[in-house]
């Protein structure tokens, strides 16, 4: 299957993934992974735009369990998939080439439909990180941060059009542009916020957003109203609990803290959401390790959107 043609064909292991994302019936399931047919994915992509959440969508930042990729890569994937996560979002390939990540996937039956990427990384070398996301079968390329400076709205002005020079490049290869927020985006500047000229200025054909709930709750905002502010540009969450002590806030597996997630998944449509990874920045420190933490977190989600 050619890694780079202009109309990306996807394997059977593929298509099923983007079907199971649409909550497709798993009758239906078993008749396509019955019938070893390919497709391509134009169809399932679009139609999993915004089509809402379900238990087979649940996909992780691999920066959780970063600690465990150091110490064996190929078998912390393949503990993750068994785990349940089907869609991997990277932070890092550890020495691994694009090919190796691809073909770790597709043994594991698994996909990855996005991996963070720095700034520095992108002025460095766009095409090669485009063309490695290409390889491994991304559809977006996804800022982590971005250093915005002390320049006031002229720095996040000055992202924006970086934003959107990347983004178009990214939309010349069949892929997207976003940006992944922490806390520091929505305080107040200038009569607004940086957050608030992120989303206005960014070309939404060239950028999308991924919406880190955490650093959003964090910094005292409200999701749903952001996902009626700004509908439909939050193409990617990232889902993480807190835990709040006094007044001391800090993270936690989902679903044993404090954020109120089905109201948030209640919303999807509204948000544009297609792909959401769990994350757990201090994994680690939680009892039973990085591991237990994607467990717990898996579960948890798991039981939420089958009931729902």
């Amino acid at each position: 299957m050619p890694e780079h043609a202009a109309t990306r064909q996807v394997s059977r292991r593929t298509f099923l993934f983007e079907l199971a994302a649409m909550g497709v019936g798993t009758s239906v399931l078993a008749s396509c992974a019955g019938s070893g047919s390919t497709a391509g994915v134009s169809t399932a992509a679009r139609a999993s735009t915004g089509a809402g959440a379900n238990a087979n969508m649940i996909g992780i930042q691999m920066y959780t369990v970063r600690d465990q990729l150091q110490a064996d890569f190929e078998g912390t994937v393949t503990k993750i998939a068994q785990i349940g996560y089907r869609n991997l979002e990277f932070a890092g390939y550890y020495n691994r080439t694009p090919e190796q990540v691809r073909a770790l996937l597709d043994k594991v039956g698994a996909v990855s439909r996005s991996s963070h990427i720095g700034a520095p990384l992108l002025r460095q070398d766009a095409a090669g990180q485009i063309k490695a996301a290409k390889t491994i079968g991304q559809e977006y390329i996804t800022l982590p941060s971005y250093n915005f400076g002390n320049e006031g709205l002229a720095g996040w002005r000055k992202g924006v059009a970086e934003f959107n020079q990347w983004g178009a490049m990214c939309r010349d290869a069949g892929l997207k542009l976003a940006y992944h927020n922490h806390n520091r985006e929505f305080a107040p500047l200038e009569g607004t916020s940086g957050y608030d000229v992120l989303v206005k200025e960014t070309d939404p054909k060239l950028g999308d957003f991924e919406l880190d709930l955490y650093w959003a709750k964090f910094a005292d905002q409200d999701p749903l109203a952001l996902f009626a502010k700004y509908p439909g540009r939050f193409a990617m969450w990232h889902v993480k609990d807190m835990a709040v002590t006094g007044t001391q806030k800090g993270m936690t597996p989902v679903g044993k803290g404090t954020i109120d997630f089905k109201s948030i998944f209640a919303q999807a449509r509204q948000s544009g959401m297609k792909y959401f990874f769990v994350e757990h920045d201090t994994a680690a420190q939680y009892p039973g390790g990085s591991l237990a933490s994607a467990q717990a977190s898996y579960e948890y989600l798991h039981q939420l959107l089958t009931a729902a």
